[in-house]
């Protein structure tokens, strides 16, 4: 245990910067007033000068150099952000769930009902609504998010950081906080069951291949959502204008779905300006049109919220009556995209939508259309229209049509969500993000994946070229979804949230029998047009495993150079750097000038530096381990962006740079900005040189080293050297040249590996040439990079 004391304050006249000595003592020895071996030195700036922002100092041994920031958390939103994100929310989430009354009952009933079967069927729906929406998801399910991120391969995400069930990139292992409880924290049966997961590969795969299979599933209906909705849209024109052919149809619902895609790049909180009135306007129109109904025509459908009318409609229809439940359940169907879009909002802003907005709207819906067609059973086939007030059916006709455009907005967002989500965790290549928002960091927005998706939804819309065909192939991965996501957040209940399990089991129980049911009834459209969905849906989920099987064996191969730097260079006898006795000990020599290694870890020792040491037995004069270490939020202040460490061997830091994702790290002046940062750091280890430092910077060139060299007596730098000294080999290093040292790994199957094996690497490393970062991307000078080529054998 140590305890910092503070020393002394002292701020420079000029730039501002503000001087802490820190003292660092052990609390089993302290010594009350003494100074440390360990003394640490901070730098904080009170300057707004970028280019003058400060490092912070990390003792030798601290190689990840984390920070609470690196950490992802939740935002929150209170008072009139919060009403403005759930005003948001309304547009984006609930299109989907919200557009359903225009067909629910006319896909549950193939032939007018009778009053006995009406009743029946409303009572599913408010209970599915009542229980599978609001108690399942919005009270229950969306707790289970994984700081803010919301969809089942999220709350994957969140187990894996509670029990040992999966590998880490090694590059993002330091920026996961690990939280698993302690053995005597949980209960008896908890600790079995977390034992019986973490030990059996079985269920450690099971878990990864759900929390996959739920991603490739909601993408899936992702490309079908859009062109169901608009399609519908279109054809719902055919009551104004019963000539549109067919052709016309098709034509105009693609020019729609590009309008769809194209709006994309400006923005959830710009797209909302358009579509959140829109749908706010339709589900009021509902909730109108349904208190409308109730009051003139059958009242008593109230009776539907006893649920013993839904039991008995299911037990006097048997198998009809299972069968039914396919078009019962899109009722909710959109529900999984409320879960992924989580991200986007927040959940105090999807629980605030749902529960005073769009609930009640949609019980007054189902309940008003069930009470016309109490009086009017043949209204079944069209209920929104046939039920609209006299003069109401033009405007209702307009505003559906948008609402129903609008409404594949939820599965859109969801989509750009969990691609965002399966690329952080090493499923999928890395394709460019843009965050749309500053305000709102989980709001963003993928190029490529914006442009396949409408290019599929298209083929789609002009193929099926019918919502009753697409209806078929609707709903089955829903409901594979929401199962998932009833065990993830069981499994969440009792290794995160801590309850017992056999609390846990009655209510999962429930709801399983509950998803089962709807499953079951849902999988008798597999042969009509389902199989699409699902097939699509194991061709996706194969690349994510695909792929992250490829990293997995990626990263083990690295690991056999992932040491510290003394296992390959060390400081000899004559103070000269050399390679370590297991290479022979042989001499480097030493190239002038100032060599910056592009470090992906963080920690350790860069593969890239220990694959030059070795082949060329040289290394630069004066070198710096960069790494870049991206944050989920919009910029990080410049006097928090920098981290320095100094390493084993003499002359050589190790830089870490956070960043949000909208700076500009890497620019041609990027040896400038590493440069200054270097010196701050070594002037930091002199209080005299933070006081001088406006001397030194009036000084002449010839004059700065000596007068440096005055200062630092006493001060010791790397490899023995004095401060002046160690600052002047940075500035010749500077002054001479500046490399930039890159690495081109190229990877190799090994010989003998089995067919099956070697057909999945092949695999993974066609895809991995054809979409890794080419270094044409990063924005510096090209006539000073140096590439090291090397070989890995996976």
């Amino acid at each position: 245990m140590a305890t910092t004391i503070r020393i002394a304050d002292e701020v420079h006249p000029k730039t501002g910067i503000e001087f802490t000595r820190t003292d660092t003592q052990s609390s089993r020895n302290p010594r009350k007033g003494s100074i440390g071996d360990d003394g640490i030195y901070n730098i904080r700036s009170r300057s707004r000068q970028p280019s003058r922002a400060p490092s912070e100092y990390k003792p030798d041994g601290d190689p990840g150099l984390r920070k609470e920031g690196d950490f992802k958390q939740a935002q929150v939103f209170n008072g009139k952000m919060l009403l403005w994100l759930a005003y948001q929310a309304t547009g984006v989430i609930y299109g989907d769930i919200g557009t359903s009354p225009l067909y629910v009952y006319s896909s549950t009933f193939t032939s007018a009902p009778s009053h006995q079967d009406l009743i029946g069927v409303l009572s599913l729906i408010i209970w599915s609504l009542t229980m599978m929406v609001t108690v399942k998801y919005v009270l229950i399910v969306v707790r289970a998010d994984n700081d803010g991120e919301g969809g089942t391969f999220s709350t994957y995400s969140l187990l894996s950081r509670y029990l040992n069930i999966t590998n880490r990139d090694p590059r993002e292992a330091s920026l996961v906080r690990m939280r698993r409880y302690a053995s005597g924290d949980l209960e008896s049966a908890g600790r079995a069951m977390r034992q019986g997961i973490e030990s059996h590969k079985f269920f450690r795969g099971l878990l990864k291949v759900m929390g996959v299979l739920a991603v490739a599933m909601v993408i899936a209906d992702g490309v079908l959502t859009p062109a169901q909705s608009v399609l519908g849209a279109v054809q719902g024109a055919k009551v104004v204008n019963p000539g549109l052919s067919k052709g016309a149809i098709i034509g105009i619902t693609d020019a729609i779905l590009v309008v769809l895609f194209l709006v994309q790049p400006f923005g959830i909180t710009k797209i909302t300006l358009a579509f959140s009135p829109i749908v706010l306007i339709w589900l009021a129109f509902n909730a109108v049109f349904g208190i409308y109904n109730l009051a003139k025509f059958d009242a008593s459908v109230f009776k539907a919220f006893n649920p013993g009318y839904g039991f008995e409609f299911l037990i006097r229809n048997g198998e009809h009556g299972w069968r039914q439940l396919g078009g019962i359940l899109l009722a909710f169907t959109g529900v999984e995209a409320l879960f992924a879009d989580l991200g986007a909002f927040s959940r105090r802003a999807v629980q605030l939508s749902w529960l005073c907005y769009a609930f009640p709207c949609l019980l007054l819906a189902y309940i008003g259309q069930a009470a016309y067609i109490s009086e009017h059973p043949d209204a079944y086939d069209n209920p929104f229209f046939n039920a609209a007030p006299p003069g109401t059916i033009y405007p209702a006709l307009i505003i559906a049509i948008l609402a129903a455009i609008v409404a594949s907005q939820a599965i859109v967002t969801a989509t750009f969500q969990l691609l965002h989500q399966v690329m952080k965790l090493s499923y999928f290549p890395q394709l460019k993000v843009i965050h749309t928002s500053k305000i709102f960091h989980g709001q963003l927005y993928i190029p490529l994946a914006n442009w396949l998706l409408m290019i599929g939804t298209i083929l789609i819309a002009s193929i099926y070229n019918n919502t009753t065909s697409l209806g078929n192939a609707y709903g089955v991965c829903v409901m594979f979804v929401t199962f998932f996501d009833t065990c993830m957040v069981s499994l969440t209940a009792i290794f995160v949230w801590r309850f017992s399990p056999f609390l846990v089991f009655f209510p999962w129980l429930i709801i399983a029998c509950m998803d089962g049911t709807f499953l079951s009834s849902a999988l008798t459209k597999v042969p009509d047009g389902a199989w699409f969905t699902i097939t699509l849906a194991i061709i996706l989920a194969s690349v994510f495993l695909l792929w992250r099987f490829g990293k997995e064996q990626q990263w083990l191969a690295e690991a056999e150079d992932r040491f510290p730097t003394s296992h390959f260079v060390q400081v000899g006898l004559d103070k000269q750097l050399q390679l370590s006795k297991r290479f022979e000990s042989d001499r480097l020599s030493t190239i002038k000038g100032f060599g910056v290694f592009f470090d992906k870890a963080g920690e350790t020792t860069p593969i890239i530096f220990s694959q030059f040491a070795l082949k060329l037995t040289a290394v630069p004069e004066v070198m710096v381990f960069f790494h870049l270490r991206p944050l989920e939020t919009p910029s990080v202040p410049p006097s928090e962006r920098h981290t320095i460490s100094r390493l084993a061997i003499p002359h050589c830091y190790r830089l870490v740079v956070r960043y949000g994702y909208n700076d500009e790290v890497i620019t041609p002046d990027l040896a400038g900005v590493i440069y200054e940062q270097i010196r701050l750091f070594l002037m930091s280890r002199d209080p005299k040189s933070i006081l001088n430092l406006a001397k030194e910077e009036k000084s002449s060139e010839d004059s700065g080293p000596e007068t440096e060299q005055q200062q630092d007596d006493s001060g010791v730098g790397g490899g023995g050297e004095s401060y002046g000294a160690e600052l002047a080999r940075l500035d010749a290093a500077y002054a001479h040249k500046v490399i930039y040292i890159m690495g081109k790994e190229q990877m190799k199957i090994k010989p003998k590996t089995n067919y099956f094996r070697k057909a999945l690497l092949w695999a993974f490393l066609w895809i991995r040439d054809n979409t890794r970062t080419k270094m044409a991307n990063l924005n510096v000078p090209m006539d000073r990079v140096i590439e090291v080529g090397f070989l890995k054998q996976i």
